[in-house]
């Protein structure tokens, strides 16, 4: 049993039962979740023992490897509790050291590169993301408030947010949204504030969805979003906020990010970026997550970012950790694409399925098991450009959450 061998030095936290295709049977490990998986051939088996982390997804993909008992989570659930035993091992800890050493290369993004990263990803069937997203298609972390929370209403929460965080109270603000996705932030922030909001992204879905919503939401002139790489932009803006795209900017591209930032931030302005992160030092992204979800990502560890933005001249004003939202709101995206799983295996295929079934769950996984957070930055060119206590935060978001529902302020503490 190959893949035996692997499986007997890492799997100590869980149970996990192999079938190889002989059909022999082997546990490893003890205790809760139980999980029985069958692999279908040799091939399949050998890959597994010499590149695990890719392996893994592809057999999953390819239905060569079959979870005949438990569920797919509870094999992910395993594997995330159990990777730190695989990254350990002598003869796996060079491979780590050779993916974090070739990770400038790989997530080198140039103009060129990255719209072509980013086709790859978001300009995927429309239908499809109606399908797990939530209506305003919010395709980042969540904010959960309560456990309670529908996914529409948490992601209204991360827009209300990210607003309070914004400053929205002076007149006439400028603001510009980087990675504007399908416009669901620019356009609250339009309606939020006495403000002109322009967008970007370099997804031509993206962008044709985003003009439509704001020609029907009737804004006008007012509310812009266009189809360009950020590097590109020139002009002053009140406000920057950028969600979900740094993800994609590429380590040796962070100079040249917070730098146009802070050339387009104005004397005064607050800029907000929010971002997956790791608790950990510096790694390497998952191969498998790398060729076939998010090719060009990174996830970045908080002593990259802020070694860079020290030496940008702009100041970080606040820093919040998102720890279990994102693994929340990966559980609702989940549900909701499994309840859906036969459309769209009509608009795709079933390896399709099978791929964002892994995609969606390890995720999750990671969220909870592997040291993914979210963390949202605040920066300005000025000290003073906020006050000096949070509190601002909390009180327009109560304003604005007792506006929306006629309750007290006080009451919509509680």
């Amino acid at each position: 049993m190959l893949a035996g061998i692997l499986f007997r030095r890492i799997i100590r936290e869980g149970t996990l039962t192999l079938v190889d295709p002989e059909g022999r049977r082997e546990s490893f490990g003890a205790g809760e979740p139980r999980v029985t998986i069958r692999l279908t051939d040799r091939a399949a088996e050998l890959r597994l023992l010499i590149n695990p982390k890719l392996a893994l997804g592809e057999a999953y993909m390819d239905g060569r490897l079959v979870v005949e008992e438990g569920t797919l989570y509870d094999l992910l659930f395993i594997a995330g509790r159990n990777v730190r035993h695989l990254e350990e091992m002598a003869g796996v800890r060079w491979v780590e050291d050779l993916r974090r050493a070739l990770r400038p290369l790989q997530t080198y993004n140039p103009a060129s590169r990255a719209r072509k990263n980013v086709a790859h990803h978001y300009d995927l069937s429309g239908e499809l993301y109606d399908l797990f997203l939530d209506t305003d298609r919010q395709y980042s972390c969540a904010y959960f408030t309560s456990p309670q929370d529908s996914l529409e209403q948490a992601q209204e929460n991360k827009k209300r947010h990210l607003a309070a965080k914004l400053r929205l109270d002076d007149p006439a603000l400028e603001i510009l949204d980087i990675g504007s996705g399908w416009g669901g932030l620019g356009l609250y922030l339009a309606g939020e504030a006495d403000a002109n909001v322009t967008g970007v992204t370099l997804s031509e879905e993206q962008v044709k969805v985003s003009r439509d919503r704001a020609r029907k939401a009737g804004f006008g002139d007012g509310v812009q979003f266009r189809l360009e790489d950020y590097r590109n932009l020139t002009g002053k803006y009140d406000r920057i906020v950028s969600v979900g795209m740094f993800e994609h900017v590429g380590t040796q591209h962070y100079p040249e990010f917070f730098g146009k930032v802070r050339d387009l931030l104005a004397d005064n302005g607050v800029a907000v970026l929010h971002s997956i992160g790791r608790m950990a030092p510096p790694g390497a992204t998952n191969p498998w997550l790398r060729k076939y979800i998010f090719p060009g990502g990174y996830t970045p560890a908080l002593s990259e970012v802020l070694a860079v933005v020290e030496k940008s001249g702009l100041w970080v004003t606040d820093i919040e950790i998102l720890r279990l939202h994102y693994a929340e709101t990966l559980r609702h995206w989940r549900e909701r694409f499994q309840r859906h799983r036969d459309t769209v295996r009509r608009l795709y295929d079933e390896r399709f399925c099978r791929m964002w079934e892994f995609y969606l769950t390890a995720c999750e996984i990671s969220f909870r098991e592997m040291g993914q957070m979210v963390f949202q930055m605040q920066l300005a060119r000025r000290q003073d450009a906020v006050p000096l206590t949070r509190d601002y935060v909390t009180d327009w978001e109560r304003g604005k959450l007792a506006a929306a529902t006629g309750a007290h302020p006080a009451q919509a503490a509680e």
